[in-house]
């Protein structure tokens, strides 16, 4: 799963029934992410952006392609798989599945920030309730954890940052038990079999394989981590962003500078330049940049398995 970080300072930080969007109903059996990496399986990479006056964009297949406008009204956008999903000012989370131009499910109000993965969906609360669901749109959800300020899914992970900065992660369904990963923590990055966390100082550490993994400084002085397959990124305070392939100890490679935001997804890398400007490359990490859009806030990107 790649979507933006909950936590990056400055930015921005979903059925089909009004109880189930609630949380008021027990929750289905849905599908597993198995069913759901193989209904994604023919889904073409996408690049998702937010304007600045709030509309939400996407296109799919080349970097090329042609964008198709998906809402309006939005302050946050996530993609995964052929999932999109936008949270709009009112506080509304709305997904769809397929093509692009299907139609919107509502899935959850009063909510702050929306996660995808697979066939999983998680919302966090204005209330700070994390509350995920797992299979079709409108099955019902699973109350997963309170005074919660960030929420992070990957695969059958489910990651939160509690107010008191403590960082849990549990894997398995929904009613796995959660593991303390770490403390003194502003955010939460998962990706596969790796966890991430940036500490309050700056300092940002991944783990490799189970959840009592030994930990890895991977960098300091970082504003912004990001996850996807192997690759690790960072955006350092200075608005450097880097990206290292392969294990947790390989070389950094300087990507971009004057960034505010980092995104991955597969074999692409996505940065928001302060200027407002979407840049996107394809390949290596030293591969060359498209621009992909100007005027940008908020910026997505999903391999189309993810």
């Amino acid at each position: 799963m790649t979507t933006r970080s909950a936590t990056r300072s400055g930015l921005v930080l979903l059925g089909a029934t009004l109880a189930c969007a609630a949380g008021l109903l027990p929750a289905g059996l849905g599908t597993t992410a198995a069913s759901a990496q193989s209904r994604a399986a023919g889904a073409l990479p996408r690049i998702g952006v937010l304007k600045g006056g709030g509309e939400a964009l996407v296109k799919e297949g080349g970097l090329s392609a042609s964008w198709v406008l998906e809402h309006d009204g939005v302050v946050q956008i996530a993609l995964a798989g052929d999932r999109i999903g936008v949270l709009t000012g009112d506080g509304r989370a709305w997904v769809k599945e397929g093509g692009l131009s299907t139609n919107w499910v509502l899935e959850h109000d009063n909510v702050k920030q929306l996660a995808l993965s697979g066939d999983r969906i998680g919302v966090l609360r204005g209330d700070g309730r994390a509350w995920v669901k797992e299979g079709g749109l409108s099955t019902n959800w699973v109350l997963e954890h309170d005074d919660v300020k960030q929420l992070a899914l990957s695969g059958d992970r489910i990651g939160v940052l509690r107010g008191d900065g403590r960082a849990w992660v549990k894997e398995g369904g929904l009613s796995a038990s959660w593991v303390l990963e770490h403390d003194d923590v502003r955010q939460l990055a998962l990706s596969g079999d790796r966890v991430g966390v940036v500490r309050a100082g700056g300092a940002a550490l991944v783990k490799a394989g189970g959840l009592s993994a030994t930990w890895v400084t991977e960098h300091t002085a970082v504003k912004q981590l990001v996850l996807a397959g192997d690759r690790i990124g960072v955006v350092r305070g200075d608005g450097t962003a880097l990206v290292k392939e392969g294990g947790l100890s390989a070389t950094w490679v300087t990507e971009n500078l004057n960034v505010l935001e980092l995104a991955l997804a597969g074999n692409r890398i996505g940065v928001l330049k302060a200027t407002g400007e979407a840049l996107v490359k394809e390949g290596g990490l030293s591969a060359t940049w498209v621009t992909e859009n100007t005027e940008v806030v908020d910026l997505a990107l999903s391999s189309g398995t993810d």
